[in-house]
């Protein structure tokens, strides 16, 4: 069997895009978090293990990369705003970067233990994929 028939995409798509709106990639209907980035320990509709899922730094990661390019690039590209006094620009700057990166870092979370679960990866792989366990 190919390596590539081992995830079908649709299941991958399917469980990401439901951890994208903070459904379980399981039943796609339970909540992911309890809080605003807290993950529940099981889902309340299927009972499936959420806490299982790794999802520490990835998710900040992707949400600087995504926020960055939808902030930083019209900086860079309208110079209006760099010759704007500092008194628009800081506040016109900060705002979107601190709404963008609040909206999105839940939902770039949950798309990651949606994705994390499509591909059956979970906190005890984390000591197959560490250079760590050789000290």
């Amino acid at each position: 069997m190919p390596a590539m028939d081992l995830f079908p995409v649709d299941g991958v798509i399917r469980s990401m895009a439901r951890g994208l709106i903070c459904r379980c990639p399981r039943c796609g209907q339970g909540a992911i978090f309890w809080r605003y980035l807290k993950v529940n320990p099981n889902c309340p509709v299927c009972g499936h293990d959420l806490d299982r899922y790794p999802s520490d730094d990835g998710p900040a990661y992707f949400t600087i990369l995504i926020t960055g390019h939808l902030v930083v690039i019209p900086l860079l590209l309208f110079p209006v705003i760099w010759k704007a006094p500092l008194a628009i620009a800081l506040p016109g700057t900060l705002i979107p970067l601190c709404v963008f990166t609040l909206l999105f870092l839940p939902r770039v979370k949950g798309a990651v233990i949606g994705l994390h679960y499509a591909l059956k990866i979970s906190r005890a792989d984390a000591a197959l994929h560490t250079a760590d366990r050789y000290d």
